[in-house]
């Protein structure tokens, strides 16, 4: 059984969910995080990374508190995830090695590790290509794996409204609070 780690920044979370005020996206962003753990609690033990030192550092923080064995590394705004989506992640993992699934914009959604060790501070723009060129010179096993529902993160409203129909329990009810706010 993975563990899992879920970086999370609470302050200014989701800033490209503007023009929708702070308080909303403050919320959609909780509401992502709530359906991401709960697909994340359901296939191992949880860990929320956060801490404000960013993304790369927080997770790093996180995985030294943790006991060897895999682990999978899940962003907060990727509320589409489903359990299946993680075992599939996870079952995309070269032995001994890395899995990732990228977004469409060429970050990082989610990683896989045979263990803690072979995480490296990555994240930002083309953080894709980096895992994969820092897997590859440390002679790491290296998969990319194509699972859309980790691969459709949310950074625009129009993220939400394209994923309308496929999103958690919890990010949808936010948007449809969000949408009756619009209709005032």
């Amino acid at each position: 059984m993975p563990t899992v780690v879920v970086p999370f920044r609470a302050e200014s979370a989701k800033r490209r969910l503007a023009p929708a005020p702070e308080t909303v996206r403050a919320a959609l962003a909780q509401a992502m995080l709530e359906d991401v753990v709960a697909a994340c609690e359901a296939v191992g033990p949880t860990v929320i990374a956060g801490g404000g030192a960013g993304q790369g550092v927080d997770v790093e923080r996180a995985l030294r508190t943790l006991a060897p064995g895999p682990v999978l590394v899940v962003n907060a705004d990727v509320p589409c995830v489903q359990p299946r989506d993680l075992l599939a992640l996870l079952g995309a993992m070269p032995e001994r090695g890395i899995a990732l699934v990228p977004a469409a914009d060429g970050t990082s959604n989610a990683l896989a590790l045979a263990d803690s060790h072979l995480f490296a501070p990555l994240y930002g723009r083309g953080s894709a290509e980096r895992f994969r060129a820092n897997a590859e010179s440390r002679r790491v096993p290296f998969a990319e794996a194509e699972i859309p529902n980790l691969a459709d993160d949310v950074d625009t409203l129009d993220d939400l409204e394209r994923l309308e129909g496929r999103l958690g329990p919890r990010t949808a009810g936010a948007l449809e609070e969000l949408r009756a706010g619009l209709a005032r």
